[in-house]
């Protein structure tokens, strides 16, 4: 049987018909984007720099696609409201390093729940099946638009049941393969990950899960420390995952939601044969405060415990 095939003016002009309809539906064109005094790029650019803790300009440039000198204009609106702190980028003096403010970080945080409200009105009326239509539809569209993509998308999702026990089973298991560690690591983890599940509070702690295509990458906690303090837990990579600054991007996920909660600092205890992850720590900005020998998990470590003042 023959294949039918859609005429290619019927296509274009069906593209363009849904374009104009999710455009309005969701409000994208105009001034007050999600009833804010922000048009949708302006609320962009302030998602990006507040899912990081900074963010060069070039960089920003290169991610959204904007033009310099608009985005220059954006930058000198947000340093004029005190949403957004700028200083010279020591990798090129043309650029600008950006980090929001206290009072930028505000607007972050409501421009997300905004968001998040105007979408779940926009499904409120939906049953599962179709939400789950709606969310293979969406795939579709993404997986058929950019065909040139090196790879899926990495989702960063909350951790659900079933997450913890893998967790601890991924970690324990690539410890024993890769250094050596003995049972005592993983009963280590079992309790951090247990003691987490048990008192977990949800404004003031958080389990990221990295998956891509439905295949768990990686993951990394924020546990309540006690007063200001967060901890940093569990950061983990699949060695199929590694290479592709997702544990950079978890970690930042991390300090974003500890300034959030409103923690003054967060600190996290690690060994020093991690080597990659203590170069994401550093990067960062933390420091080490302390370092101590031990053979807790069989061969001998150095346990160091590193802080990131928020």
């Amino acid at each position: 049987m023959a294949e039918s095939v859609m005429p290619e003016r019927a296509m274009l002009e069906a593209v363009r018909a849904f374009n104009r309809f999710y455009t309005n539906r969701l409000g994208v064109l105009a001034r007050d984007y999600l009833e804010t005094p922000y048009s949708l790029t302006e609320a962009r650019v302030l998602y990006e720099l507040g899912a990081r803790p900074q963010l060069s300009a070039s960089t920003l440039i290169g991610e959204l696609g904007v033009d310099a000198a608009y985005l220059s204009r954006i930058l000198r609106k947000f340093r004029n409201d005190g949403l957004v702190e700028t200083r010279p980028d020591p990798a090129d003096k043309r650029s600008q390093i950006l980090q929001l403010t206290e009072a930028g970080r505000h607007v972050h945080t409501d421009l997300a729940r905004r968001a998040r409200r105007q979408i779940e009105g926009e499904i409120e009326h939906l049953g599962s099946d179709a939400r789950l239509h709606l969310l293979q539809a969406m795939r579709d569209i993404e997986t058929l638009l950019a065909p040139a993509s090196p790879a899926p998308l990495i989702l960063l999702r909350p951790h659900r049941v079933g997450d913890i026990g893998w967790l601890v089973e991924a970690q324990a298991a690539a410890y024993a393969r890769e250094y050596g560690w003995n049972a005592k690591f993983e009963a280590l983890i079992a309790e951090v990950a247990g003691q987490f599940l048990a008192s977990f509070n949800p404004a003031r702690e958080h389990c990221w899960i990295a998956e891509q295509n439905g295949a768990r990458l990686g993951c990394v906690m924020v546990a309540d420390g006690g007063g200001a303090e967060a901890r940093l837990r569990l950061l983990y990579l699949e060695p199929a995952a590694r290479g592709q600054k997702l544990g950079r991007r978890l970690v930042e996920e991390c300090i974003r939601f500890a300034r959030q909660a409103g923690y003054s600092t967060l600190t996290l205890w690690t060994n020093d044969v991690l080597t990659a992850a203590l170069r994401i720590y550093q990067t960062a900005g933390f420091r080490l405060v302390k370092q101590e020998a031990h053979a807790l998990f069989g061969p001998p470590c150095m346990g160091q415990t590193w802080v990131l003042d928020l």
